[in-house]
């Protein structure tokens, strides 16, 4: 059994060759862990990036978090800049959340019947916010997509949508098609299970190319239902789009009859309480939410104005359920959670410290002449192993670059900094990353950009 835990560790055959700067982890009982999930789930996982199939080593198991930092099954501790793939904006165990949870959970788990919480959380949500009228809470990001996809489709009475190459927007067959994320980490452009008369509905274009949106409502004129994009592109990689493309987008649908829909799932309340929809300026016909509305919780919405949301049941003809739909428990951490974040001054605080710590890395790798860029929008920010100033498309990844990232992550975890394992994934600062933190994460960067250089 040890055996087969060291070769877990230490990866496949190809991967037991460098040897890192610094000595590995424990990964001991992870590994255990692991080995043991693989007899219940496909692949020992029940999401696909969490296998480390692009990075050293088995994954880490998760014990507990509080404020910025993680602990694995073997103690070991982490600097969090994953946070939960970005909801956790207020870091692990806020403690006004759970005090919310704690008190919601004296009262019940579930009751799949309307609560007061349900409305104290839209009015939160709907009175900041001047893109949407009304909203639809639901159980996940990719249920919001799903349902907002099946409105535009219901009001427009059209079949075709349009999506971009690079964008992931869950993983329902509608748009499961050369999906980023996950999949392209596994070098694959879609799935098995997709119907092809789903895949024939779905139009993909690349991201940052006007000529090909103009063409696509041409080739399929009075036909397309929808132009999906997410907010920012932030699951393959962060492609930072001009506002003039936005703006394009938003002309070409009304021109067209068409939805524009913002996919804000990462964006939303990230961005700033308002999202893209507001770093842009600009009014999509739909936005979805994620799990950010429930601190973290599995939870979703999506929203648009008073006359496209009286198309959803029981209003309208558009079918949409949900048994957990506004539970209770996450709406509470929902509140707690987004009070928070409507505060005076809670962005432009953390996009300062966001900014600020990028900037140190940029001034450090620029002063080593090293190939590498951190794109960063508000507290998102991405490390891309290129030359490149701005990478707006998926084409503009390199795929070898993600070999610099495999000895990058495994440099940072044996130093204390946990990201997402897989290049093409960002990462996250939160408000309870203090300068402290920030600092040692800097300097475990610099050492492990210098060992992934030399």
């Amino acid at each position: 059994m040890l055996d087969s835990i060291k070769k877990i560790f230490s990866g496949t055959e190809e991967d037991i060759k460098p040897k890192s700067s610094k000595a590995d982890i424990p990964r001991e009982k992870s590994a255990l862990l692991f080995e043991k999930a693989k007899k219940y789930f496909p692949g020992g996982v029940n999401s696909p990036v969490r296998a480390f199939k692009s990075v050293y080593g088995t994954p880490l198991f998760i014990e507990r978090g509080d404020g910025c930092f993680l602990w694995d099954a073997d103690g070991n501790q982490f600097i969090d800049f994953c946070c939960s793939w970005g909801p956790l904006i207020l870091g692990h165990n806020n403690p006004k959340i759970k005090e919310a949870v704690v008190a919601a959970l004296e009262h019940g788990l579930s009751f799949g019947a309307p609560t007061a919480l349900e409305n104290e959380l839209a009015e939160l949500i709907l009175k900041n916010n001047k893109y949407i009228e009304k909203l639809r809470f639901v159980s996940s990001g990719t249920e919001a997509v799903m349902s907002a996809i099946r409105l535009a489709r219901g009001y427009t009475g059209r079949d075709k949508i349009i999506k971009f190459e690079g964008c992931y927007h869950g993983h329902s067959d509608s748009l499961l098609v050369k999906a980023g994320s996950g999949l392209v980490t596994f070098g694959e452009t879609s799935s098995l299970g997709v119907p092809k008369s789903f895949a024939e509905d779905t139009i993909v274009i690349a991201l940052d190319d006007k000529e090909a949106l103009t063409a696509a409502f041409e080739q399929f004129k009075g036909e397309i239902a929808a132009v999906i994009i997410e907010g920012v592109p932030a699951n393959n990689g962060l492609l930072l789009q001009d506002k003039a493309y936005i703006q394009f987008l938003r002309e070409i649908t009304q021109a067209n009859g068409s939805i524009l829909i913002f996919d804000e799932v990462i964006t939303g309340f990230r961005l700033g309480f308002e999202g893209a929809a507001a770093y842009y300026d600009i009014k999509p016909d739909i936005i979805t939410y994620g799990k950010i509305i429930g601190g973290g919780m599995p939870v979703g919405a999506y929203g648009s104005s008073a006359e496209i949301m009286m198309h959803i049941s029981p209003d309208g003809g558009v079918y949409q359920a949900g048994t957990l739909s506004g539970n209770p428990v996450a709406m509470a951490a929902g509140i707690a959670q987004l009070s928070e974040l409507n505060k005076a001054g809670f962005y432009k605080e953390l996009n300062k410290k966001a900014s600020e710590f990028v900037a140190s890395i940029r001034r450090y790798a620029d002063a080593k002449n090293y190939k590498v860029k951190i794109f960063n929008i508000a507290s998102i920010f991405w490390i891309a192993f290129t030359d490149k100033e701005n990478i707006k498309a998926a084409t503009d990844i390199a795929h070898e670059s993600m070999d610099k990232y495999k000895i990058l992550h495994r440099e940072l975890l044996n130093r204390g900094i946990y990201l997402g394992p897989s290049g093409y994934e960002v990462g996250f600062v939160s408000s309870a990353h203090s300068k402290i933190e920030l600092e040692k994460a800097k300097r475990a960067i610099f050492e492990s950009l210098d060992v992934v250089f030399k």
